[in-house]
């Protein structure tokens, strides 16, 4: 797999970005050192740019990390998430498997994810036995970050109830600076043998591209590159919704395979997850 060094001698076959935030724009904490150029020169050219993230909070509340961050807003054209899809379809609940769901929900992540259920289109509730679905946005401060199994006997319980699950972000671990963390993707894996009725919102989902789509404010898939550390979601996404790939090296990419990895090892991982980026890239660099 051919190994670039920014993505300058792609920019000009596209007209639209789509870039995945955590591990590709920063590291959780801050932008990677790199990203803000590379991001105004896509601008300068007049690229259109949106960050799509499996993170499970709606647009506004990204938008303000983003801010506190220090991420200027004129260097993207928008930001779709897993979260704000959640919300999309609770609200409008046209979807098949949303339309079919109660009310109420039994929540299991933290408070700070809770815009997905703003303005009434969900119902919180104490227990799974009073609760219709379960919301399951990740781990939470009180049962950590690290693993999963202070979360079996909710989830057990979840299961008896026979509660359908929207999972909230499909990720199975991001890092935060040097940490590794588990997402919600990983509690899923969890309920599946428990309770096959689930449903993942964000990447590799096609679906999710739509809204994607309209923010870039273009047509023609085959214009539009996408970028992400993550095999299983950004490259497989991007593949199923008919756009071009390119393998950021940062975020877990870099925990899984170092600063410097074989060519030939990421050849391998990309074969085994079924995917085919461009290449990969050692970072959002121009």
């Amino acid at each position: 797999m051919d190994i670039l060094d920014g993505i300058a001698p792609l920019a000009d076959r596209y007209d639209g970005f789509v870039l995945d935030l955590w591990g590709v724009v920063h590291n959780g904490k801050r932008p990677y050192p790199e990203a803000p150029h590379a991001l105004a020169q896509l601008k300068a050219r007049g690229k259109k740019v949106v960050f799509l993230t499996n993170a499970p909070r709606r647009a506004w509340f990204i938008q303000g990390m983003l801010d506190r961050m220090g991420l200027d807003r004129a260097l993207y054209d928008g930001i779709m998430s897993s979260g704000e899809a959640t919300w999309m379809m609770l609200h409008a609940r046209q979807h098949p498997w949303f339309a079919r769901l109660g009310r109420r929900a039994f929540h299991i992540g933290p408070e700070r994810d809770l815009s997905v259920v703003e303005e009434g289109v969900a119902e919180l509730v104490a227990t799974p036995g009073e609760a219709d679905f379960l919301l399951n946005t990740g781990p939470d401060p009180d049962r950590g970050a690290h693993g999963t199994d202070a979360y079996v006997p909710a989830l057990l319980e979840c299961a008896r109830h026979k509660l359908p699950m929207v999972c909230v972000n499909p990720d199975r671990a991001v890092m935060v600076g040097s940490e590794r963390v588990i997402c919600a993707g990983a509690l899923a894996d969890i309920y599946k043998p428990l309770h096959d009725d689930i449903f993942e919102v964000g990447k590799p989902d096609p679906t999710i591209y739509e809204p994607v789509m309209e923010l870039l404010g273009l047509s023609d898939r085959g214009r539009v590159l996408a970028i992400g550390d993550t095999p299983h979601t950004d490259l497989a996404g991007a593949a199923a919704a008919g756009m071009d790939a390119l393998w950021a090296l940062t975020g877990l990419a870099e925990a899984a395979h170092g600063p410097n990895p074989d060519p030939a090892v990421l050849a391998a991982e990309a074969r085994r997850e079924g995917v085919k980026p461009l290449a990969a890239v050692r970072g959002l660099r121009w």
